[in-house]
């Protein structure tokens, strides 16, 4: 599945790069992302047909996935460019585990999501999703969203991004889980990024319900309330113009309530 690039020169700091997201394998996002990261590192795609927002860590079971090549993205880049139907997860996952073959990734990057993935928003999150299976495979990984709003361009996100990887990855013998979240606006001007926890996001008036022919249905929408946005959290730093990043993990255990259990 591989397209050998002749253009790349040996180097230490040249990665094997899988690049994923939930907005589908035309988005504007990744494709800004592969422009930046093509040039340095061994790039290859493997992304939704269509757009999957809001899909998590969802999986496809039982039934058929279609993969088909991007013939845009392969002819200008010279990469492997896979749209997959089905899920975010789908996409890395059957990347990794069928169809891989000699390029093991040695990073996985979703993204760059068109709107934040800030606080209880990562737990819905499809970009986030997509990061979290190279995880699970041993895979260092960042999930990567601009605001909707951001007066910066996939393309300066995307420059910015690739500037700065190998500072994430040095003396790192352990995979990470990195969520980075770009704001509206950079302050003073300049990327700066600050580690912070996740905050905790709500939606007032989600559902709006409308009804049709003596049908009933409703629509998510409503209007955003966040009930934790202390100084240390993500939709705090993104608020002050820095570039947020929350290490996450996968294990949801509860270790305090579990060893009150195991004190009784």
């Amino acid at each position: 599945m591989l397209v050998k690039r002749k253009d790349i020169l040996e180097d230490e700091n040249n990665l094997r790069i899988l690049i994923s997201n939930d907005d589908g394998v035309r988005a504007q996002g990744l494709g800004a992302l592969v422009h930046a990261l093509y040039r340095q590192h061994e790039v290859v795609v493997s992304a939704p047909m269509y757009q999957q927002s809001g899909m998590a860590h969802a999986l496809t079971v039982g039934t058929p996935m279609e993969v088909a090549h991007d013939a845009d993205l392969e002819k200008r880049y010279h990469i492997t460019a896979l749209s997959v139907d089905g899920t975010p997860t789908d996409s890395v996952k059957l990347y990794l585990e069928a169809l891989a073959g000699e390029f093991q990734p040695e990073l996985v990057v979703s993204g760059i999501n068109h709107g934040a993935n800030l606080a209880t928003d990562i737990l819905y999150s499809g970009t986030v999703g997509a990061a979290m299976e190279g995880y699970l495979h041993g895979i260092p990984a960042f999930a990567l969203s601009l605001d909707a709003d951001s007066e910066l361009t996939y393309t300066d996100v995307a420059e910015i991004f690739a500037r700065d990887l190998n500072q994430w990855l040095d003396h790192r013998e352990t995979p990470f889980f990195y969520n980075v979240n770009f704001p509206k606006k950079l302050k003073d001007g300049r990327p700066q990024y600050v580690f912070g926890r996740q905050g905790k996001r709500d939606y007032i008036n989600a559902f709006q319900r409308e009804e049709q022919d003596g049908h009933v249905f409703y629509t998510m929408a409503g209007e955003i309330y966040d009930s934790d946005k202390g100084s240390a959290t993500d939709i705090y730093a993104t608020d002050q113009g820095y570039i947020s990043i929350t290490p996450l993990i996968t294990d949801m255990t509860d270790y305090m309530a579990l060893q009150d259990r195991l004190e009784k």
